[in-house]
């Protein structure tokens, strides 16, 4: 739950707790430090870590610091103390000492407990959670308090709430650079989707507590419970079980579940956030039965590596992790995450009770994991294509509108690491 270490020193142990900041400066690096000012300022020049100041000591910096162990903020904190020639303005230890005793927070006042303590937190991983408030349905304020409450202490966590003026992915950059062991999104797929564009490649793993309406990444990937699923999703990061599985970019936008061209495009518009809020999954079905009287063919030109395909369509898939619930991308039975290619699927079904036959023998397909021939589906696979189309169609990635075709894809193979369930 904490995730800041304090750092107090008196006069004549300044100089000791700098050397000490500088030789522990990587363990330290992984934690919000605040220190009171002097001190502070002077771990700051030596050592370029960021360390929040207070006041000075005998200003009350100490009760700062204090306030901050009692409101449950500081995994640990470092007081040398001078015992000898302490002088009479400066912090007494008996406050502090009192706080941390009653709130169970580890103190040293030495340079031997100092070390004790950091090479408790050298093997404690540290966890950053970016956690979308306005995802779900549920009382974020009470999720939050559950997620940290279930991942404490096992984990030490730093909590990143995003707004409409926070970007999640510099949420992610800010974690890389704070050596974060594990980078966990909270939120429904756009929020999961935009931390996992941004750890592609990084190999750090990515946990995934889903809060959404439809969470397709975590069900595709076994995270999701049916029951309590952030309880449940929370045991499958503390289980340290991780998968290698393809990432995707489109356009050059990351992708980890799916785009979709034309009818599921249009699908996803219409189901807006009132719609979700009040129906849930059922949203998306309630619109797109309304896109079946409207959705028309389009001309459609696939470029498999030189190889082109034309054909006409009224919806086209291309899935690198689907669950079954994405009927749209079953064209070959199953999807899987980790083969290195790209699944394609493409329905040119010109009538309403044609398009709901194609599904349910899509349905069908995913349920016993086996492709369907229909002379109304297309399947493909690929590592990477270019999709154009005549008129332009509207494009959704992981569950956003990006604009409309043409579009370029291709299969990043092993590009993420992911904290799924022990087979």
């Amino acid at each position: 739950m904490p995730a800041t270490i304090a750092l107090i020193a008196h006069d004549r142990k300044k100089d000791d707790i700098v050397n000490f900041a500088k030789q522990h400066a990587l363990v330290l690096g992984r934690y919000k430090l605040i220190a009171t000012s002097t001190t502070g300022q002077r771990i700051q020049n030596a050592t370029r870590l960021p360390v929040e100041q207070m006041l000075s000591g005998p200003m009350g910096g100490d009760a700062q610091i204090a306030a901050e162990v009692a409101t449950g903020k500081v995994v640990a904190v470092i007081f040398l103390v001078d015992a000898l020639y302490a002088q009479p303005h400066e912090p007494d230890i008996q406050a502090l000492l009192r706080i941390c005793n009653v709130h169970n927070v580890p103190l040293a006042t030495n340079l031997a407990t100092a070390e004790a303590i950091v090479a408790s937190l050298e093997k404690t991983q540290v966890a950053h959670l970016i956690f979308n408030p306005v995802s779900g349905q549920g009382n974020a304020e009470q999720d939050l308090s559950l997620i940290q409450q279930l991942l404490y202490p096992q984990m030490h966590l730093h909590v990143h709430l995003t707004t409409k003026d926070t970007d999640p992915v510099q949420l992610v950059k800010d974690a890389i650079a704070a050596k974060a062991d594990i980078i966990i999104a909270s939120g429904g797929d756009g929020t999961v989707s935009a931390v996992a564009g941004a750890l592609i490649g990084t190999g750090i793993p990515l946990g995934i507590i889903p809060r959404g309406t439809a969470n397709a990444f975590s069900v595709a990937l076994g995270i999701s419970g049916a029951i309590a699923p952030i309880r449940s999703a929370c045991q499958v990061i503390l289980g340290g079980y991780t998968r290698v599985v393809d990432a995707a970019r489109c356009n050059g936008m990351p992708m980890i579940l799916l785009a979709g061209i034309g009818y599921e495009a249009e699908t996803v518009e219409k189901a807006s956030r009132e719609l979700k809020d009040q129906w849930g999954a059922l949203a998306y079905l309630m619109a797109g039965w309304q896109q079946l009287d409207t959705q028309e063919l389009f001309e459609t030109e696939i470029d498999i590596e030189g190889e082109v395909h034309q054909l006409q369509a009224g919806a086209i898939t291309i899935a690198n992790t689907a669950p079954i619930t994405s009927i749209l991308a079953q064209g070959g039975g199953q999807v899987i995450s980790d083969d290195g290619l790209l699944d394609v699927t493409i329905a040119a079904a010109e009538t309403k009770l044609q398009a709901i036959t194609g599904m349910l023998r899509m349905l069908g397909a995913a349920l016993i994991k086996t492709g369907i021939e229909h002379q109304n589906l297309v399947h493909l696979c690929a590592k990477r294509m270019k999709v154009t189309t005549n008129p332009p169609q509207k494009v959704v990635l992981d569950g956003e509108i990006i604009g409309t075709t043409p579009i370029d894809i291709e299969c990043i193979p092993g590009g993420l690491t992911v904290l799924v369930p022990k087979p």
